[in-house]
């Protein structure tokens, strides 16, 4: 049994662990396909992003409408997975589950529905891709309504049909079509969070693909890692912060340097703070925060004062600890001010993350190799059971 700690990184930290054509990390920027994320979040719309991670290159206007016009087609939900939503019902208002638990299932009783579930060619992975990029929004949506108690909102087309597809998971999830500035604020949203490399779900969803597992039960392990708060679930955990740390402040308990001195006392993980890979700052933050920040602006000073505790809190991370904040930071708040019911911010990084989930299933599957790697034995030295 061997022992030695040679090249061994906790958490896999710095390892490469395989090759990629789909997205690409830098210090200097995020690109998807060679595409930069700042251009994307202000040239082009998460349809045609989707694309360029699925299908590979940058839609004509021809292939834009033929893809939409699938998504389209895609959205209504099949009755079992209605039927299991308004089962979960019960669990989501007693606690007993999460909106993420309950996504995780439908999107797992989806496979047994898809007519081309066992089949993990590269033309039956794309139509099942654009099935669960079409239809998870809908679960998100239909399962709100049923959260609030109300109709489910657009179940027999899953929507508007004439609405795209940021402002349409807005609309199931309200029954009220958005204005303008939010439509865009989510589907820049979208974009920011549609794919980031080997991430925590990525890989879980790669490693299940390389076993050559159907794409269902990829990205259902997906959405089991991205369920943490260590992952996607630090937007509804940096949201949560904030909130108590304006009731700590309202409340006369101190100012925001009190209450991040406590923190820091009591070694709490700061949610929102720091990337394993950026260094220097997540090329996402500012340009989600600045959108998040117009619309809070528009509501008034009660709206705008989280955006006001976000930069001091943001300022004293920087200095103490020279800690940038990622997107997960104004994501939190830039939901909020849009009236986004905070457990339900993680499902809709799914319905972001779905594109680049079934991109890397995708690729797997094409060129595949099962992910096995070593690991260092900790454990009792060699001993006799009759010893």
């Amino acid at each position: 049994m061997s022992t030695s700690s040679e090249a061994f990184a906790k958490g896999l930290e710095g390892v490469i662990a395989g090759e990629t054509s789909i997205c690409s990390i830098e210090q200097g920027g995020l690109f998807y396909r060679g595409y930069e994320i700042h251009d994307l979040s202000e040239h082009a719309t998460f349809e045609e992003v989707a694309h360029v991670l699925l299908v590979g290159h940058k839609p004509s206007a021809s292939e834009l409408a033929a893809f939409k016009a699938e998504l389209v087609a895609e959205r209504p939900l099949p009755s079992p997975v209605i039927d299991f939503l308004k089962t979960a019902g019960p669990w989501l208002k007693t606690g007993y589950a999460v909106p993420m638990d309950v996504l995780r299932t439908a999107v797992s009783i989806l496979g047994h529905l898809d007519k081309d579930c066992q089949d993990s060619s590269g033309p039956a992975n794309l139509r099942k891709a654009k099935r669960l990029l079409a239809k998870t929004p809908t679960i998100i949506g239909h399962m709100q309504n049923i959260i609030d108690g109300k109709p489910i909102v657009g179940q027999e087309k899953g929507g508007d049909p004439s609405l795209d597809h940021a402002a349409n998971l807005l609309y199931m999830m309200t029954g009220t079509k958005p204005p303008a500035e939010y439509a865009r604020c989510i589907d820049v949203s979208l974009i920011l969070y549609a794919e980031h490399d080997f991430n925590a779900s990525t890989f879980t969803a790669r490693c299940i693909a390389g076993t050559l597992s159907d794409m269902h039960g990829a990205v259902t392990g997906g959405i089991a890692a991205l369920k943490g708060p260590l992952h996607g679930g630090a937007n509804e955990a940096a949201m949560e912060m904030l909130k108590e740390i304006r009731t700590f402040i309202e409340g006369g308990k101190g100012s925001i340097e009190d209450f991040m001195k406590k923190a820091y006392a009591e070694k709490r993980k700061l949610m929102g703070f720091g990337h394993r890979v950026y260094k220097n700052g997540d090329h996402r933050a500012p340009i989600l925060g600045k959108l998040g920040r117009a619309i809070a602006a528009k509501q008034g000073p009660s709206q705008l004062k989280w955006f006001e505790i976000g930069d001091e809190v943001q300022r004293i991370m920087l200095r103490d600890k020279n800690i940038h904040p990622n997107v997960d930071f104004p994501c939190g708040m830039t939901y909020f001010v849009m009236g986004i019911p905070v457990p339900q911010y993680t499902p809709i990084f799914v319905a972001a993350r779905m594109s680049g989930w079934c991109a890397h299933v995708i690729e797997q599957h094409a060129n595949n190799r099962i992910i096995r790697p070593l690991s260092l034995y900790t454990g009792e030295p060699v001993r006799k059971w009759n010893g």
